[in-house]
């Protein structure tokens, strides 16, 4: 990376300091807890997905590689598509019940489904 690259200082306040050093903070990503001590959340969620049906599992603490390895048994299992980003899996279709059931399976005890 450029020592002077303008996109990393943007909303700094400008220092008249030659010396000065901009301190940009790296995302420490988060070590993953173990299956036991996740506390995942399942619900269906149809809102701004026109009108199609989705399976919302949240509340994963980890990495991202770690979610995406959960969400692609979790498809593999249900046998449909979805996405793993930003903490959410999103799994097509309504397989809430079959979700629960896999992830408590896996050691996810703390699984709780949400809402009717």
């Amino acid at each position: 990376m450029k020592k002077h690259d303008w996109k990393e200082r943007l909303n700094v306040v400008y220092s008249t300091n030659p010396d000065f050093n901009y301190d940009i903070e790296e995302d420490e990503e988060q070590t993953t807890l173990e299956p036991a001590k996740q506390n995942l959340r399942v619900a269906i969620d149809k809102k701004n997905r026109g009108g199609k049906v989705v399976t919302l599992i949240t509340g994963f603490v980890g990495t991202e590689e770690d979610l995406k390895t959960l969400g692609k048994l979790l498809k593999t299992k249900c046998g449909v598509g979805g996405a793993a980003k930003d903490g959410e899996i999103i799994i097509q279709g309504d397989f809430k019940l079959k979700i629960v059931e896999l992830l408590k399976k896996e050691g996810y005890v703390k699984t709780k489904p949400v809402g009717g």
